[in-house]
């Protein structure tokens, strides 16, 4: 998946590049670069950032990973929040570019980075998170085969970025909350649907519930049936793309999809995706609800109310909401499955 979210300790994250959140004097300080220094051998690290000197703040420098589980590590410098007035948009926009102009430059396969700016600088967590995605999606649509990934401490930190998480919040509860109407209402339904079950009919014999031979229908007719099936989900998927005029490019990045598992997709008509996977290329399409339902139809899948994970989905795609980042970051929240996984 090119671009997903993790909580975890960055020091601890395998990658081609770790970016830490350093300062203009490249020393070792609190949160993610004292994690980072550590991780990496404090005295070891301290002298490759010492023969470098300083970094002026929007900008990266690069330094060997030593110790930690990646091979570069590329120090950014964030702005301090000053209460916005002072610039800080622009200069952490540039930090990012920054970061992952070296990126490019070294070649790596992938980039684990942490919140710039978010800890001790101040940055507000909603807006720095606007920056990284807006970043971090420009840098994909150049380089698409680089994994990039967001490591955060908690969940709370994505959850003070999402879109409409109050009303959110309140639509999954009113699913999950116990005693919620849709439980009830669901319950009662139960409960009328085994009722008969408890009242079995005096004297019926056991062979009149069983199907004569034949009436099942004659072999021929199941033989039309196999010979007619639908669209698969490979063939539908393939289809919507040339009525919307996308490209396969196109379609893939907005799905937040590698162009191997698309390739693999596209040359298997056979092939059944996951649901994220799914629901993520129904995003990239810009479909609607009920014809994501019909697109998941094509693959035995469907979007219900006794999934979080579904729930979420339809909440977005109800409001017209087609960006996977953003509902990535719902789901995240949540702790659900990411679009675009397999």
């Amino acid at each position: 998946m090119p671009f997903s979210i993790v909580r975890n300790d960055i020091a601890r994250v395998r990658a081609g590049v770790l970016v830490n959140a350093a300062n203009e004097r490249l020393a070792a300080g609190g949160g993610v670069c004292g994690a980072i220094f550590a991780a990496a051998g404090a005295s070891k690290m301290a002298a490759a950032c010492a023969g470098i000197g300083r970094c002026p703040t929007g900008s990266a420098v690069v330094t060997p990973g030593f110790d930690l589980p990646c091979r570069w590590v590329v120090h950014a410098v964030g702005p301090v929040w000053r209460g916005g007035t002072h610039g800080e948009r622009g200069l952490l926009q540039s930090c990012y570019r920054s970061v992952f102009s070296e990126v490019a430059r070294l070649g790596a396969a992938s980039v684990a980075f942490p919140l710039i700016s978010a800890g001790i600088f101040g940055y507000p967590v909603r807006e720095a998170l606007d920056v990284a995605r807006a970043e971090a999606s420009a840098f994909l649509d150049d380089h698409p085969d680089v994994e990039v990934t967001l490591v955060v401490f908690t969940r709370d930190v994505v959850a003070q970025g999402v879109a409409l998480l109050g009303e959110l919040r309140e639509c999954v509860d009113d699913a999950y909350v116990d005693g919620s109407p849709h439980l009830r209402d669901r319950s009662a339904e139960l409960r009328e649907l085994r009722a008969p079950e408890a009242r079995p009919v005096a004297g019926a014999p056991l062979a009149a519930s069983v199907p004569a031979p034949g009436s099942l229908g004659a072999p021929d007719e199941l033989a039309e049936r196999l010979a007619h099936l639908d669209l698969s989900f490979s063939e539908a998927l393939l289809s919507l793309i040339d009525e919307r005029g996308l490209t396969d490019a196109q379609v893939y990045r907005r799905a937040n999809l590698s162009r191997q598992l698309f390739s693999k997709i596209r040359s298997k008509p056979d092939y059944r995706p996951s649901k994220p996977t799914a629901v993520a290329l129904a995003l990239a399409l810009g479909l609607t609800l009920p014809q994501t339902q019909e697109l998941l139809a094509h693959t035995g899948l469907t979007l219900s109310r006794s999934s979080k994970f579904d729930v979420i989905v339809e909440f977005y795609l109800a409001r017209g909401v087609h960006d996977v980042m953003t509902v990535n970051e719902a789901l995240f929240a949540f702790d659900q499955p990411l679009l675009g996984s397999q």
